[in-house]
């Protein structure tokens, strides 16, 4: 895998510009793909915009003044994905990382308090010594459980940075989820059906609103309604 990154190349969901530079930071591997994650020194500078240069956001980061789901980042290819929380303790300020209508990244501000959980799709699970079951998360995090009650497609609202579980939500009729990819991505609606097709093909998910996708591509954000802050529409 190269170390380098062409602004033109990177993946759609960076909201950068593309031809002011020919180089920009490529995310090193960690907890997110690189569809699915921005490094920080991206998200402090052309996202936050805290400085204006990268030897500027450099410099921010080595001060520990950035901390990624309640930890301090200083690595400046640390990768930031879907729903990580961003927070800045000296301004006082925290943000969640979430697609716009446009499937672009957008961090979204949230209150104080609120940067305090997050929420992980359940991506496997297994079980392990004395029966107890390791469910891995979709931030490359792992959780042992007792119980066997969580399945993959759920949801789990969890604190950071101890990850202990304070909500389930379901992969089920009448929850709100986000599209993460696709032709929908960003998009939130109501699930309407949850199709197990019980072949080596995906499961399909339906919405109220007529549309469907497979269930990789589904984010359970709530419910009956969000638990989280909105991206604002944008006018285009």
């Amino acid at each position: 895998m190269s170390r380098q990154m062409k602004r033109l190349t990177a993946p759609r969901s960076w909201p950068i510009p593309r031809k002011t530079k020919h180089w920009i930071v490529h995310p090193s591997p960690g907890p997110h793909s690189i569809e699915m994650s921005m490094p920080v020194l991206v998200v402090v500078r052309d996202m936050l915009h805290l400085c204006d240069t990268a030897v500027e956001a450099r410099h921010v980061l080595s001060t520990g003044d950035v901390l990624i789901d309640g930890r301090i980042v200083k690595d400046r290819k640390f990768p930031v994905g879907l729903m990580d929380i961003v927070s800045i303790p000296k301004l006082n300020q925290h943000y969640r990382m979430l697609l716009d209508q446009r499937g672009k990244f957008e961090l979204v501000k949230i209150p104080q308090g609120k940067e305090q959980w997050k929420l992980c799709r359940i991506e496997s699970k297994t079980t392990v010594r004395n029966a107890k079951t390791q469910i891995g998360l979709h931030d490359g995090r792992s959780i042992l459980v007792d119980s066997d009650k969580y399945k993959t497609g759920d949801v789990l609202k969890i604190e950071v940075p101890t990850q202990k579980i304070l909500d389930t939500y379901r992969l089920t009729k009448g929850s709100t989820a986000m599209i993460i990819s696709g032709a929908h991505a960003g998009k939130m609606a109501i699930i309407e059906d949850y199709i197990v097709t019980r072949t080596p093909g995906p499961n399909v998910v339906k919405f109220k609103d007529g549309t469907s996708t497979v269930n990789e591509n589904v984010f359970v954000v709530g419910s009956k309604a969000p638990e989280i802050e909105l991206p604002e529409a944008r006018v285009i």
